[in-house]
């Protein structure tokens, strides 16, 4: 059996359907590369710096487990899942410039390779790239498209302002949906739509789309601070030295039962003594158990919306999705 990129927890899914969705992917990697690729040299090597570099390409595999439920890698199919991924890219050129990172997928990013200037118009390089595949898809295509690229903007303007007199926690839960879950959540759509599911079947795809989007965040917060890099393969504390409060940290500063974690809290942490003692802190915190229940009640809310899917290998597999989710925090 082919093997998924990254697991995501289908080692056990059905040999047929991982099949079917490896090939779809290498349709989708061919396709990215060359709807990209540009006749000026330099735009070239920008617009597949991120391409080549890979990654657990998670919403076109989603667009095409989706996809399963009906008729499978459709043409549409194919052109829609590389137009998600196109988006994310996009949005990871920008996150970048923004975050002043010089790293992306273990090689130098674009705004460190080059500059801000040319990181920011290559993501907008690739939006464009996205739209003109979608824009072969219809008009309802076209639409959803970009009413997520106004959600994806939306949650990270809200995030770069802060909640400001809004609750911290509800304003972090809505920004991840925004952030995330909605791009997630539009692969899933697309797959049911351009393989012949039912309104139905599409809606259910889509919240569960937007679910699951959320509670991979959630997940990769608690991860970020409850697991060893030897486990993880990251290094702890990543959010703590870039000064990010992610739900954990939130639910232990709600909690006010530890001051000097909060003074921690405050702002970046620059030393790795600091570092440690607020992991140290964190993990003995009541936020990173409530953060843990929170993410448990995003996977049953995500298996509520697989219910009125038909039983086949595609719903065990998105089951088999959920449960990694939680899985991998434990």
């Amino acid at each position: 059996m082919s093997e998924v990129p990254a697991s995501l927890g289908l080692d056990n899914a059905d040999p047929a359907l991982v099949d079917a969705v490896v090939t779809g992917l290498a349709t989708v990697e061919e396709l990215l590369r060359s709807v990209v690729r540009s006749d000026v040299d330099f735009v070239d090597q920008a617009a597949l710096h991120l391409v080549k570099a890979g990654g657990k390409r998670f919403r076109p595999l989603f667009t095409l487990l989706c996809a399963q439920f009906n008729d499978g890698n459709t043409e549409q199919v194919i052109a829609s899942a590389a137009a998600v991924e196109l988006v994310h890219l996009a949005t990871l050129y920008h996150d970048d410039v923004m975050d002043e990172a010089t790293m992306r997928r273990g090689d130098a990013s674009a705004n460190a390779r080059w500059d801000n200037s040319i990181a920011i118009l290559t993501g907008d390089f690739l939006f464009a790239h996205a739209s003109m595949l979608v824009a072969d898809l219809g008009a309802a295509a076209t639409r959803i498209i970009a009413e997520t690229m106004r959600e994806l903007v939306t949650g990270q303007l809200r995030e770069t302002v802060g909640p400001r007199d809004s609750d911290p926690i509800e304003h972090y839960l809505s920004v991840i949906g925004q952030k995330t879950g909605s791009l997630i959540a539009t692969a899933g759509r697309y797959g049911a739509m351009f393989s012949g599911a039912t309104p139905e079947q599409t809606e259910a795809l889509f919240k569960y789309g937007e679910i699951i989007g959320a509670a991979f965040q959630l997940s990769d917060d608690v991860i970020d601070i409850a697991s060893p890099a030897a486990e993880s393969g990251k290094t702890p504390g990543t959010d703590l030295r870039e000064g990010v409060l992610t739900l954990p940290m939130l639910y232990a500063i709600d909690d006010g039962g530890d001051p000097r974690l909060t003074e921690l809290l405050a702002g970046p942490i620059t030393d790795d003594d600091g570092v440690e003692d607020a992991l140290t802190r964190l993990r003995k915190s009541p936020g990173l158990e409530r953060a843990r229940k929170t993410l448990d009640e995003y996977a049953i809310s995500a298996k509520n919306e697989l219910v009125s899917l038909p039983e086949c290998a595609a719903r065990e597999a998105l089951d088999l999705l959920t449960r990694y989710v939680v899985a991998r925090t434990r």
